[in-house]
């Protein structure tokens, strides 16, 4: 893991954020148990090898430098209870490469706490602070009031709806693509 990622720790009112490790694979595997979850996202539950495989992939994504094409995602918990409430993100934007989007899942028995919003803030902060970037990307399905209501929170615009995306990226046409820069960010929160 190189420095800034093993140094990584972000501390909210009520959350802590930071790399996975090992011992997180059962809980977070759980997790990714409730097919709820998948509504407006582009994933199926995994069987436990598979997400298994996943997660070693996670882990090894740590050791890619912030100057390369990167992809990191991080365990949210409960700071008062250690409960794993779910996960954040931020990567590379496959079909924008090299632009940046921010992602996050809460788990189902949590929602409507505002931990989504209280996360993806801290990960902003921290992926225009830390890691440097000057504009981050967000993407949503229209009919995800929750979702989209995290991004206005935090002062993210809808830049445009996807359209003509092919391949493995298809399911994201009819998506809101939101945006907010550095600047905004700052000027919002």
């Amino acid at each position: 893991m190189q420095t800034p990622l093993s140094a990584m720790l972000l501390q909210t009112e009520r959350l802590i954020i930071r790399p996975y490790i090992e011992s997180d694979l059962t809980e977070s595997f759980e997790l990714m148990q409730h097919p709820e979850l998948f509504t407006y996202m582009h994933m199926d539950v995994l069987p436990l090898e598979a997400y298994r495989q996943l997660f070693q992939w996670l882990l090894s994504s740590y050791r890619t430098p912030f100057h390369e094409p990167f992809k990191y995602s991080f365990a949210i918990r409960s700071k008062a209870s250690g409960v794993f409430l779910g996960w954040c993100g931020v990567g590379v934007l496959d079909w924008m490469a090299p632009e940046k989007e921010l992602y996050y899942l809460i788990g189902r028995e949590h929602w409507g706490n505002g931990y989504a919003a209280e996360a993806a803030a801290a990960l902003a902060a921290y992926a225009f602070d830390v890691i440097g970037l000057e504009r981050l990307y967000a993407k949503a399905d229209s009919r995800n009031k929750a979702s989209r209501r995290v991004l206005e929170k935090l002062g993210f615009t809808i830049d445009r709806v996807l359209e003509g995306l092919t391949g493995e990226y298809a399911d994201c046409n009819g998506e809101l693509l939101h945006v907010i820069t550095q600047d905004r960010f700052r000027a919002a929160n």
